[in-house]
């Protein structure tokens, strides 16, 4: 019995933790728009006087193994022959 009002406890007091609201008061009376942050339109950065010295790495083993091809059934049959067709072709030269 004690254990379950522990529990119950427990859970109320993080459920009303957890729905209020922790929010500070506007200090002085500030609006928002007083508070706005400007910043520069154009920041410009010079790397003319830093030199930059480093080396290629590669990896020592392949972490991406060959995956096996899925097969499908064609739907267009392939033709190797085209005999009736090619001798169609000289009757119509004739």
């Amino acid at each position: 019995m004690i254990r379950w009002l522990i529990i119950a406890a427990t859970t109320l007091s993080l459920l009303s933790l957890s729905t209020s609201a922790w929010a500070q008061d506007e200090e002085g009376g500030e609006s928002a728009e007083a508070r706005k942050v400007q910043y520069a339109s154009k920041t410009e950065i010079d790397f003319e006087g830093l030199e930059v010295a480093g080396e290629l790495v590669k990896p020592s083993g392949s972490l991406i193994g060959e995956r096996k091809r899925a097969n499908f059934n064609p739907l267009i049959r392939l033709r190797t022959d085209f005999n009736a067709e090619m001798a169609e072709s000289v009757d119509e030269i004739k």
